[in-house]
């Protein structure tokens, strides 16, 4: 089972299955809007920008399990995502991921790649997850890696 064996649905409510995206390079990354690593969605449609053409995919998961840092509806998600940093990159419906409710896709990329110490729970907004073109989980990012510091992980998956 890879990435893009899941589905998820979309914050306008549409069911996506992520085998739309296989053969490219994703990013995938819980998103919070009332964070203190909020700006990182600047960062983050900077590299849908740059890289988007060679075959990255961005995709936010809005999560609202820390800190109750994402209160709003997927519609309130949206428009703030939009006007405060022009957010282009694929968007879906609020998501848990830790715990019994955690999305299936939040499952496995957890279970793929564990973070410090081995431990699978996701710590904070904006932790990130790279996956290769092949859907297979490359690398786990903490919350605090700007996405800029990401460009060179990412570069070399669309080189392959």
């Amino acid at each position: 089972m890879d990435v893009f064996d899941f589905s998820a649905t979309t914050l306008d409510g549409r069911p996506m299955d992520l085998s739309a995206w296989r053969g490219k390079v994703l990013l995938i990354v819980n998103t919070a809007s009332a964070c203190g690593f909020t700006p990182q969605y600047k960062g983050l449609e900077e590299l849908h920008r740059q890289y988007g053409e060679r075959g990255l995919v961005v995709m936010g998961f809005p999560c609202n399990q820390f800190g109750k840092q994402e209160p709003g509806t997927e519609d309130e998600i949206g428009a703030f995502c939009e006007k405060n940093y022009g957010v282009s990159f694929p968007m879906f419906a609020k998501v848990d991921v830790n715990g019994d409710d955690a999305h299936p896709l939040y499952k496995h990329l957890k279970g793929e790649k564990p973070g410090v110490l081995g431990t699978e729970a996701i710590k904070w907004n904006f932790t990130k997850f790279l996956v290769g073109r092949d859907g297979e989980v490359v690398k786990r990012y903490a919350p605090q890696t700007a996405p800029a510091e990401i460009a060179g992980d990412i570069e070399k998956l669309l080189a392959q």
